[in-house]
């Protein structure tokens, strides 16, 4: 099986979901998908998406360099086993601090997040 075929469902959900500037590529085994997607709720779909083809990342096949588009607005729905530390990891620049403070309105208590709640990512 070819990477494109083993990421065949990554590739399509992109272009189902408008990655615009989409870049598909293999070069020397390995799987570059470029794009921009619209939101931060897209982007983390995708990569929700490739977890579920490759569960602990080890397969090192893949590149998946997404942006999110200018002026969109970043979210993050959280997820069973999240806290504010381990989802700011997911966000070069951050700490968890810029993300409880950004979601003061929904956080009450920093170490109580709930799955299914939609949090306002900061721009750094």
């Amino acid at each position: 099986m070819g990477l494109q075929d083993k990421y065949k469902a990554l590739v399509d959900a992109a272009q189902a979901q408008g990655v615009a500037d989409l870049q598909v590529r293999e070069q020397e085994g390995v799987l570059y998908i470029d794009g921009t997607a619209s939101s931060s709720a897209n982007k983390q779909s995708l990569w929700d998406l490739y977890e579920t083809i490759n569960p602990d990342f080890r397969d090192s096949d893949l590149v998946l360099n997404l942006a999110v588009a200018a002026g969109a607005e970043e979210t993050y729905i959280v997820k069973s086993g999240d806290n504010l530390s381990k989802i700011a990891k997911k966000y070069p620049g951050l700490s968890w601090k810029d993300i409880y403070e950004a979601n003061t309105d929904r956080i009450k208590n920093p170490d109580l997040i709930q799955p299914g709640w939609e949090l306002k990512i900061p721009s750094k």
